[in-house]
C-alpha cells in the first residue's frame, strides 16, 4: 500500500523538484555573488523588485495615469491620433477637464462672426525667385525620422500614406531608402552632419552624389539639419552591429562599420558659408526649395543668420524650427531634460528676427514639436508658422503605444526596430490609410478653427489671437506676455527691442558672439 501511494507521488515530487531546484540554484547564486548588495542580502526576493522596475510603465499607463497624465504625450493626446487615424468620432462629453483658471488653459479667440467661406483646404507655396521648382507644400507633413530608427514597414506605411494624403514626407538624416522609393510619396531629403547618400569615404559632401539624388523627381525640398529637439548640438554614432546591408545602401558607408554624425557640420562653420551651402546645395538640385532645421539655442546666432541674409542677399526658403519638446529616437538624458529652447519661444525669435529686418516674405517658417491637433497647429500659425511638422502624432498613427523602447530595438509594435517578426503586425496598406486619414482630418480640425476665427486661412492668425493665463486673476494676448517686433525694428531700432544685446554681439562672419566694434566692422 504504501509502495503504490509512493509511486503515485512520483510525477507530482519531479515537478516539485523541477520548480524547486532552479529556485534553489538562482538563491544560492545570488547569496555568494557580490555585485549587487540588495541580492546579496535578499537572495531571490530582490529579484522581484527589478519585475515591477520593469511593469512600472505599463501598470502606469493602463492602471494608474488619469486620461490628462502621462509623458511624453497624455492618453488624451494619443486617444486624440488613433481616433482620428481610425476615423473615429473624437468628440467630448461634458465640457473641458482642463482648469480654465490654470496655466494649463490657453485659448484662441473666436468671433462672433465666423468665417464659414473658408477654403476647403490650402497649401503653402515653397521657393523664391532662386528657384526654378518650388513646391506646394501641405500644412501639415511627416517630420523627421530616419530608416534604421523606424523599420523598413514604418517607413512604406509613412511614405504611401503621404502618397495617398498629398503631402511630404522628410526622410531624416538617414538619407533615402529604398523604402522611401516603393510608393512614390513626395520627399524632403535631409542632411545631417555625416552626409549620408552623398558623401565621400571620408564622410565629407560629395557634391557629384547629391546632385545625383536630389534629381530624382520624389525629392521635392531639401533640408540641412543643424540640430533636433531632442539632443540640440549633439552629433551620434550608430553602431557597426546595426549598420545592416540596406542601412549602408541607403546612407553610403560599409556594413558592419560604424556609423558617425559630427556634432557639427564639416562643409561650413559661420553664418555666411552655411547660406552658400544652401545656394549650393538649391544649384546642384536643380532649383529646389532648400532650407534648413534647427532646435534653436541661442538669440545671437538667429541675429548673426538674419545679417548674413542681409550681407549676401541669399535666403534659404524655409527654416524649420524644432523645439526642446521634439525627439522620437534615442538621446542623453540631461540633453533631452536641460538643452534646448521650446518650440514656442524658438518660434517667436526666429519669427522676430526675419520680421525685424524685413526678411519674413522670402523665408517660410515651419513648426516642429509635440504638434498633434488643429488646435496645435493654430497656435503655431499664430506665432509666425506657415506650415507644420509631426513625427511621434504619425507613429501613433502608424499604431505606436508609446511603450518608450525606441532606442532597444524592442517595439512592440513593429514601428522603431529592425527585428523581422516585430515588423509583421506593422501592415502597410492598413497603416498607410490610418496615416493619411491622421493628416487629413487634423488639417480638418484646423480649419473648423480658422472658420470659428472668421478668418480665410490660418495666416491671418496672429499673437493677439492666442490667450494664456498669466495667473489665477489675469490673461491676455500673448503680445502681452511676450515682445513681437515690428517690421524692420531690428534695423531701424534694435535698442528698442528686447533683442538688442543679441543683435549688438552677433555679426555675419562667426556664431560666436563678438563686441560691438567687431559687429559694426563686420555686420
Amino acid at each position: 500500500m504504501a509502495l503504490t501511494l509512493a509511486c503515485a507521488a512520483l510525477p507530482s515530487l519531479r515537478w516539485l523538484l523541477v520548480i524547486l531546484v532552479p529556485v534553489l540554484g538562482v538563491t544560492l547564486l545570488d547569496f555568494f555573488q557580490n555585485r549587487h548588495a540588495l541580492r546579496r542580502n535578499y537572495p531571490l526576493v530582490a529579484r522581484v523588485r527589478w519585475l515591477f522596475e520593469d511593469l512600472r510603465p505599463f501598470l502606469r499607463a493602463y492602471i494608474v495615469e488619469n486620461e490628462r497624465e502621462g509623458r511624453p504625450f497624455t492618453i488624451d493626446q494619443r486617444g486624440l491620433v488613433y481616433a482620428r487615424a481610425k476615423g473615429e468620432v473624437s468628440t467630448h462629453p461634458m465640457g473641458t477637464e482642463l482648469d480654465v483658471y490654470s496655466d494649463e488653459y490657453e485659448w484662441l479667440g473666436h468671433s462672433i462672426t465666423p468665417n464659414e467661406d473658408a477654403p476647403e483646404s490650402w497649401h503653402v507655396r515653397v521657393g523664391g525667385e532662386e528657384c526654378a521648382k518650388p513646391y506646394s507644400s501641405a500644412l501639415l507633413n511627416i517630420s523627421a525620422m530616419s530608416f534604421g530608427s523606424l523599420s523598413a514597414n514604418a517607413i512604406e506605411s509613412l511614405n504611401k500614406g503621404a502618397a495617398i494624403g498629398g503631402f511630404a514626407h522628410d526622410t531624416g538624416e538617414g538619407s533615402i531608402s529604398r523604402y522611401h522609393r516603393k510608393h512614390g510619396g513626395d520627399l524632403i531629403w535631409e542632411l545631417g552632419s555625416g552626409y549620408f547618400g552623398c558623401r565621400n569615404k571620408d564622410g565629407s559632401f560629395n557634391p557629384e552624389l547629391f546632385a545625383q539624388q536630389a534629381s530624382d523627381n520624389q525629392v521635392k525640398m531639401v533640408e540641412i539639419k543643424l540640430s533636433q529637439g531632442a539632443k540640440p548640438g549633439h552629433g551620434g554614432v550608430l553602431p557597426g552591429a546595426k549598420v545592416t546591408p540596406e542601412i549602408a545602401e541607403a546612407r553610403h558607408v560599409e556594413v558592419g562599420e560604424d556609423c558617425i554624425s559630427p556634432a557639427a557640420h564639416p562643409a561650413f562653420s559661420t553664418p555666411i558659408e552655411l547660406l552658400e551651402f544652401v545656394a549650393q546645395l538649391r544649384s546642384l538640385s536643380g532649383g529646389k526649395p532648400t532650407g534648413f532645421k534647427l532646435c534653436v539655442g541661442q538669440p545671437h546666432e538667429v541675429m548673426a543668420l538674419v545679417k548674413a541674409m542681409l550681407e549676401t542677399g541669399i535666403t534659404p526658403d524655409f527654416i524649420v524650427i524644432d523645439g526642446a519638446e521634439g525627439g522620437t529616437g534615442a538621446a542623453p538624458q540631461e540633453l533631452t531634460d536641460n538643452v534646448g529652447m521650446p518650440l514656442r519661444e524658438g518660434l517667436m525669435l526666429m519669427r522676430n528676427a526675419l520680421v525685424g529686418t524685413n526678411l519674413k516674405d522670402r523665408v517660410r517658417l515651419a513648426a516642429s514639436g509635440k504638434i498633434h491637433s488643429g488646435a496645435g497647429m493654430a497656435r503655431a500659425f499664430a506665432l509666425g508658422a506657415d506650415w507644420c511638422n509631426a513625427a511621434r502624432p504619425f507613429m501613433f498613427a502608424l499604431g505606436c503605444v508609446q511603450s518608450m523602447k525606441c532606442h532597444t530595438g524592442e517595439c512592440p509594435t513593429g514601428v522603431a526596430t529592425q527585428v523581422d517578426w516585430r515588423q509583421r503586425g506593422l501592415v502597410v496598406d492598413d497603416k498607410a490609410e490610418r496615416v493619411a486619414r491622421f493628416q487629413k482630418e487634423t488639417l480638418r480640425s484646423l480649419r473648423e478653427i480658422v472658420v470659428a476665427m472668421g478668418y480665410r486661412s490660418p495666416w491671418q492668425l496672429n499673437e493677439h489671437d492666442m490667450y494664456q493665463r498669466i495667473d489665477s486673476a489675469k490673461a491676455g494676448p500673448l503680445d502681452e506676455v511676450y515682445s513681437f517686433v515690428a517690421p524692420g525694428q531690428l534695423l531701424d531700432a534694435p535698442d528698442s527691442t528686447h533683442y538688442a544685446h543679441a543683435w549688438k554681439v552677433s555679426a555675419a562672419h562667426t556664431f560666436r558672439r563678438v563686441s560691438s566694434l567687431a559687429a559694426s566692422l563686420h555686420p
